[in-house]
């Protein structure tokens, strides 16, 4: 199975849900998946499985970064920050 696409899309897009990696890559959502629990079995990325609610249907889904990386903080406030 060749991983190297993948690994690349996430390295230059950051954390991104399977569906955005199938769709922007032109693998079929099922072959992505199935690299994404490779990848993480290999500890090469970091997954977690998700549920995004579009107009009231629930769509499952997996979240994936880099392993080791951190997303960019959100702009904005953070609670107990005095400014």
């Amino acid at each position: 199975m060749n991983t190297a696409p993948i690994l690349q899309y996430l390295k230059t897009h950051g954390q991104r849900l399977d569906s955005e990696i199938a769709a922007a890559t032109g693998i079929p959502l099922r072959k992505v998946r199935l690299s994404l629990t490779d990848l993480s079995a290999r500890g090469e990325i970091s997954k977690c499985s998700v549920t995004r609610f579009n107009d009231g249907k629930p769509a499952e889904g997996m979240l994936c970064r880099i392993m080791g990386s951190i997303p960019p903080a959100t702009p904005g406030r953070k609670p107990g920050v005095k400014g």
